[in-house]
């Protein structure tokens, strides 16, 4: 990948995407601060040869020199020129970091090069994500009761892709497993982090048995008892 950096020095970045061909010895790779001119371009290469998105504190940490709010500066105009020049790249905040991403409108064009097929999640998926997200940690229990129908083998499923997991068990009779959403999740999502999920008032009529404290069946049908406003979240 060729990025148009002209504003920056880039040296001698020649190599195979693994520092081959670099100026600097892997023992010696830390950035002086008459070298921050350079900080853009270095954030590119790590975030490029990332797999998943990175932390500002392990950019930090690699980088050995720039502050955290140097590091930050740099990212956020990193992530401005790309939407300014409609580059087919974004840079965004994802699941606690920061990471390269194509665009979603050309999310067809990239499937077809690659030959996937875009993961499918169902209403009854989705829906499950939805009550956990809002309610996590929560219980099987509590996600029937707030859907009405049975939940085991969706919680399976979304087990195996990763987008919950468990953590703990609840401490009531028969101690019940609790579940959450992953950090699968909110790259899946895009998601920077669970602040980012919109505001429950923005849900609609109902969404607030997510913000209930309690939640139970009776033969009556579900109570809950509100933690705060309908429509307020935490």
């Amino acid at each position: 990948m060729s990025m148009d950096m002209d504003r920056f020095d880039l040296g001698n970045t020649a190599g195979n995407g693994n520092g081959a061909g670099s100026h600097r010895p892997d023992g010696d790779a830390s950035l002086a601060g008459e070298d921050l001119g350079r900080l853009p371009a270095l954030l590119e290469s790590l975030l490029f040869a990332a797999a998943t998105p990175v932390p500002v504190a392990r950019l930090v940490e690699t980088l050995e020199g720039p502050s955290r709010a140097e590091v930050l500066a740099a990212l956020q105009a990193l992530a401005a020129r790309y939407e300014r020049e409609g580059r087919g790249i974004r840079l965004l905040q994802v699941a606690g970091g920061w990471q390269l991403r194509t665009p979603a409108e050309h999310g067809a064009w990239v499937r077809r090069l690659l030959r996937e097929r875009p993961a499918r999640l169902t209403r009854p998926m989705l829906e499950t994500l939805a009550i956990v997200a809002y309610r996590q940690p929560c219980t099987r229990i509590e996600i029937e009761a707030v859907r009405g129908v049975d939940a085991d083998a969706v919680l399976s499923t979304l087990l195996e892709r990763r987008l919950v997991r468990i953590v703990g068990r609840k401490e009531a009779p028969g101690r019940p497993l609790l579940y959450a959403t992953t950090r699968d999740f909110l790259e899946v999502f895009g998601l920077p982090d669970l602040n980012a999920l919109p505001p429950l008032r923005d849900l609609g009529d109902g969404a607030e048995i997510l913000a209930a404290k309690e939640v139970t069946v009776t033969p009556a049908g579900v109570e809950v008892t509100l933690e705060s406003p309908p429509g307020e979240s935490e």
